[in-house]
């Protein structure tokens, strides 16, 4: 508590404050991405939050305080646009790969090769680009990047070979990154979570077709919600600067694989 009232002088150094840490979360627009910029502000950290649709940023930003930059992460120039404004505000902490996603449930022999590149670009490239551009930054002083992939990248299943093609290619980006890492002062962080109800991933997945989307989730007792990932992304980023999560999976109670989920009789 402060007081404008006049006191002795502190026998005590004065000390700066400790400055807020700086995060970088894309996808963040919906879902995951968009509660973990809002948990993220909540304890104190300067966000900034990324996705292509800039209206969704703007009323985000409205409600916390974070701010915004519209881009689209399949395209190179935009990253380095991005990357360009937010170091011009100062250097950044903590980058959360997010955006990605799942088209199509296919079987490998009927499976759109479009889609399973728009998949790749979305889910890999695209948190490539964003690393390569802010990891010169925290090689010099430190930070952490998270790769939220999925049980995906651990496991597969029929119809999901696209998605989990692009998924453990992402794992393994941030496997090997760890590795050629090592010794330098940048955590390397996995959040693989499984059945999460969120809004727009099985709609997407299902080409908007909103029957299809709600029965991923039909009779499966508490699923995970956007905001149970989220604490384990700012957990992770907020451990002892020499404790590392490298890999965190987590799914709900209901689920034992990516193929094994208790439902409610009748569904």
């Amino acid at each position: 508590m402060t007081s404008s009232t006049a006191t002795a002088p502190s026998t005590q150094p004065a000390t700066d404050p400790v400055p807020a840490r700086r995060a970088l979360v894309t996808g963040a627009s919906t879902g995951i991405g968009r509660a973990t910029v809002r948990l993220l502000a909540e304890r104190g950290w300067q966000v900034v939050a990324t996705a292509r649709r800039a209206e969704r940023l703007q009323a985000l930003a409205e409600q916390t305080g974070c701010q915004w930059v519209a881009a689209d992460l399949q395209v190179a120039s935009q990253v380095e646009a991005l990357a360009a404004q937010v170091l011009a505000q100062g250097p950044v902490d903590a980058v959360v790969n997010n955006a990605g996603g799942a088209l199509g449930v296919d079987p490998v022999a009927e499976g759109s090769d479009a889609e399973w590149l728009t998949m790749y670009e979305r889910n890999v490239l695209g948190a490539l680009r964003v690393t390569q551009a802010f990891l010169p930054g925290m090689r010099a002083r430190g930070g952490d990047v998270v790769f939220l992939t999925s049980t995906a990248a651990h496991d597969t299943y029929p119809g999901g070979a696209g998605y989990v093609a692009a998924k453990h290619a992402e794992r393994v980006v941030a496997n090997t990154l760890r590795l050629e890492l090592v010794g330098e002062p940048v955590r390397v962080i996995e959040i693989a979570p499984g059945l999460v109800a969120t809004e727009e991933f099985s709609l997407n997945r299902f080409h908007g077709d909103a029957e299809r989307a709600r029965a991923v989730y039909a009779g499966v007792e508490a699923p995970l919600v956007a905001e149970d990932v989220a604490e384990c992304i700012v957990w992770a980023l907020e451990r002892p600067a020499h404790v590392n999560i490298d890999s965190l999976v987590v799914r709900p109670r209901a689920q034992a694989s990516n193929t094994l989920l208790a439902r409610s009789s009748g569904d």
